[in-house]
């Protein structure tokens, strides 16, 4: 796919345009979880259970599973830009809806609706910000990007829930839909048009979906987040059951975990710009130690502090890498295999949660850091074994179109 792009002495630097798609990633990213925080209100307010409510959540995830791969098939012949605004367009109305709710079953419909826009927003988006810059910051770009969803957790879910609290739960998501007119506004203004000289068809989108090196990836990705998921989803009875922390301490402590969440996210697209495949088996690999030794930190206030810092910076580490080795892995058609990455970090985030239930539930809620450990090494496995895979394609001259970079 030969593409127009914006001059090179413009690539020399991060170009503002990225900053609109970081706002849309840190749109995207307080819908998604600012509803957590909510709960009670939201339960309060419809008549239903907090468990009920809790399907706000899942209801979310499903549709972001879902929507990403179905909304890239049916969209994929409209460009890229065109394609941002329509998907932030039906983000920004999804929220509306929700504002408005008059009953438990709207909000449903709602959320799912506004789900839908997630994972392929994300995707054209990192596809977008790779071509923004030069070749050689590509990793570092889509971590830009990636970062609004991380620094949503720092600021943007406190910030939503507060206002939630304050002026009622509608008021939160109210606030998510002038962030979304914003990053509209400077999607429009801000975001060259870039001329694709041909279109890929389905049939190509799909192929390079399904190539085993894709797919490896995906399943790696997929690793990668139910390892974080399995710990982060009972990160506070850890910490208050085990660490003995007052639940007024939680708040902070997982401000720095996100703190931790930012500077992974960054470091980790530095990393993946410089060697690529080694960077995510070795941060693999560091998670791993680090998921072991939590299980005993979490023993010590203080321990259990540090090593939850380190563990956001590990935990996030690799998540631009993942997506960078998946458009490199898919060149030829990379729309359709980057948006159904988010679909199926979704799915590994739901696996951990649950698998991490199945943990509590019949070896205890402290063997969770190390059980998660080994999700982590599996990860590493499936790393190594594409780049092992890679080098003997490579050398048997048997795969002719780019796979990326593994230097």
């Amino acid at each position: 796919m030969n593409t127009s792009s914006p001059n090179v002495k413009g690539k020399d630097r991060f170009p503002f345009s990225l900053l609109c798609l970081t706002l849309g990633a840190f749109a995207i990213g307080m819908t998604e979880f600012v509803i957590m925080g909510l709960l009670p209100n939201v339960a309060q307010d419809l008549g239903v259970t907090i468990p009920q409510a809790g399907q706000l959540i899942t209801s979310y995830a499903i549709g972001v599973a879902v929507g990403a791969p179905v909304l890239t098939i049916l969209t994929h012949k409209v460009p890229q830009k065109k394609l941002l605004c329509l998907l932030m367009i039906i983000f920004i109305l999804g929220n509306a809806l929700s504002v408005i709710a008059p009953s438990y079953g709207f909000l449903i419909a709602a959320r799912i609706g506004t789900a839908f826009a997630h994972g392929t927003f994300l995707g054209v988006g990192s596809l977008m910000a790779a071509r923004l810059v030069r070749p050689e910051k590509r990793a570092g770009a889509v971590s830009l990007v990636l970062s609004g969803l991380t620094v949503a957790n720092i600021v943007g879910v406190p910030f939503g829930t507060f206002i939630g609290q304050q002026l009622g739960w509608r008021a939160s998501f109210a606030a998510i839909v002038i962030m979304g007119l914003i990053s509209l506004v400077g999607i429009i203004r801000f975001i060259p048009v870039m001329r694709q000289d041909q279109h890929t068809s389905i049939a190509q989108e799909i192929r390079s979906l399904v190539n085993p090196q894709v797919l490896l990836m995906l399943l790696t990705g997929a690793f990668a987040c139910a390892s974080l998921f399995a710990v982060f989803t009972y990160i506070t009875p850890l910490l208050m059951d085990i660490s003995g922390f007052a639940e007024a301490s939680i708040t902070w402590i997982l401000v720095l975990f996100g703190i931790g969440v930012t500077i992974g996210n960054i470091v980790g697209g530095r990393l993946a710009d410089w060697k690529l495949m080694p960077s995510l088996i070795v941060n693999f690999g560091v998670l791993a130690v680090i998921l072991a030794v939590l299980t005993f930190a979490l023993q010590s206030k203080a321990l259990a502090i540090i090593t939850v810092f380190i563990w956001g910076v590990a935990a996030f580490g690799m998540m631009p890498g993942l997506q960078v080795r998946i458009m490199n892995l898919a060149s030829e058609a990379p729309l359709l295999a980057s948006t159904s990455t988010h679909s199926v970090l979704n799915l590994g985030n739901a696996s951990g949660a649950f698998l991490g239930g199945v943990v509590i539930t019949y070896m205890g809620l402290q063997q969770l850091p190390w059980v998660s450990g080994i999700i982590a090494l599996a990860g590493m496995a499936g790393a190594l074994a594409s780049l092992a895979l890679e080098r003997r394609l490579n050398s048997t001259d048997k795969q002719p179109v780019k796979l990326g970079s593994s230097a």
